[in-house]
């Protein structure tokens, strides 16, 4: 049987034929765990609309889905201060660009391989498809690591980085941002470099600074959308975020912006954390805790564990996670794969009733099971941390016409993107009297891609 056909045999089950294409896709990716979960959740998903849908079918649309249009790697070699060579490994992963040049985060971490990034571009596709924006999906980065890197070597990599990645980006082509270990010091270096190579001015990156093409509202976007998708989960039951207590892990930009929309909204946020642990203040993190975390990390670069230091009445629990503690709403905000079965289940069990993940694919598949048997209010990350990409799309839609528009308007855009996400993912998830929003994210995001690609051919 060839790679790329199923079996037609109509008595075959839905599962069957998805295991059958899982084992063809991890046969053909091997050791690409994250890539493989990723994966499988949509084919399950998709597999009823595919197997209904002869065109579909006949035109190969999954296998063309989880194969990259383009991979590029390369080599980055850079000079660290004491004059010694380093040489970290580059990649950009082209996954799809039926509805609009490639779009998606580059992330600088010491995890960062092939299968991480074909996991994450993946997931992208599907949530640009939601986002209602014209962007495909794409996603890159690097294994260094910026932590314990001085300005100078930091820019050193970046500019390093750029010289290969430019020759294959471009504002009509893949418009990178930022994503774990990229912030605005690294877009800045990158699109300083870009500019020096390509002798244009163009909106090549999302997230820049506000004095070159930036747009107001980028940073906070992410956890504000989280936050905004968590009201709208809410809203179903006639609820709001509002008196609820809610744990976010990790303490960097989507933890720190999912923290302030939150204490906006009258929740009581309890803790951060980061890969050493986990801070739990019960009185609260108000609006001055809050901006002595973003001092912390964004500019002083250092642990959560100094929290406990600075502020009495605080727990920190070293090694920890913060799913053990009792709550309304949980705001995974950190990494892949970060609740696990266990966690899942200690949030259930302390009163959780309500999920919407604020980074990416941050919740095991058994994990997953579990918030979907007991049917919480659980809103999965491309869905729920849409919010990021969708203004980075408001970004380049100013760039375009060298505007800048008002927080206001970009509020008001980010706030509407998400309520339209929600009622996507309600049209396809409705189960009864409840929703299934892993179910409708996917569904969602692959119907749109899946007919864009049906109209180009076979390409």
């Amino acid at each position: 049987m060839s790679d790329n056909k199923m079996p037609e045999d109509s008595a075959v089950s839905v599962s069957t034929h998805s295991q059958h294409f899982m084992e063809q896709l991890t046969a053909r990716n091997p050791g690409e765990i994250e890539f493989h979960q990723a994966v499988r959740e949509v084919v399950q998903s998709v597999m009823p609309v595919i197997r209904s849908t002869p065109a579909y079918q006949e035109s190969g649309i999954l296998q063309r889905l989880v194969e990259p249009e383009r991979v590029i790697t390369f080599r980055v070699p850079w000079i660290d201060d004491q004059g010694d060579v380093q040489v970290n490994r580059g990649f950009r992963v082209e996954m799809n660009s039926a509805i609009g040049p490639y779009k998606g985060g580059l992330r600088f971490h010491p995890t960062v391989n092939l299968g991480v990034l074909k996991f994450l571009a993946f997931e992208q596709v599907f949530k640009n498809s939601l986002t209602t924006l014209s962007m495909g999906g794409g996603k890159g980065g690097s294994n260094f690591d910026p932590k314990g890197k001085s300005d100078n070597e930091v820019m050193r990599f970046c500019q390093s980085f750029m010289t290969e990645l430019f020759r294959h980006i471009g504002p009509d082509v893949d418009i990178p941002a930022g994503d774990i270990g990229v912030g605005g010091r690294e877009i800045g270096y990158m699109f300083g470099q870009y500019k020096r190579l390509a002798n244009r001015f163009v909106g090549v990156l999302t997230g820049k600074g506000m004095e070159y093409g930036g747009s107001l509202m980028r940073p906070e976007a992410t956890g504000y959308g989280a936050v905004y998708f968590a009201q709208e989960m809410l809203s179903t039951n006639n609820d709001s975020v509002k008196g609820k207590t809610a744990v976010i892990s990790g303490s960097g930009n989507v933890a720190q912006y999912t923290a302030e929309k939150l204490i906006e909204l009258g929740a009581k946020v309890v803790t951060f954390s980061d890969s050493a642990g986990t801070i739990v203040d019960k009185n609260g993190i108000d609006r001055e805790k809050l901006e002595w975390v973003m001092q912390l990390k964004n500019v002083r670069r250092g642990r959560i564990s100094e929290y406990a230091e600075k502020f009495k009445g605080v727990e920190y629990m070293p090694g920890m996670k913060p799913w053990t503690i009792k709550c309304d709403l949980a705001f995974p905000s950190a990494t892949q794969n970060e609740i696990e079965l266990e966690d899942a289940k200690s949030l259930i069990e302390n009163g959780c009733m309500c999920v919407s993940e604020g980074a990416n694919m941050p919740t095991s598949p058994e994990g997953v099971e579990t918030f979907l048997k007991a049917k919480i209010l659980y809103g999965p990350g491309k869905a729920a941390n849409a919010g990021g990409v969708a203004v980075s799309g408001l970004e380049m839609a100013q760039n375009r016409g060298f505007l800048h528009w008002p927080r206001e308007e970009v509020d008001g855009r980010l706030q509407q993107i998400m309520h339209s996400i929600h009622e996507n993912c309600v049209r396809y998830g409705k189960e009864g009297s409840h929703v299934n929003y892993v179910h409708g994210a996917n569904v969602a995001g692959f119907v749109k891609v899946a007919n864009a690609m049906l109209q180009q051919g076979v390409v």
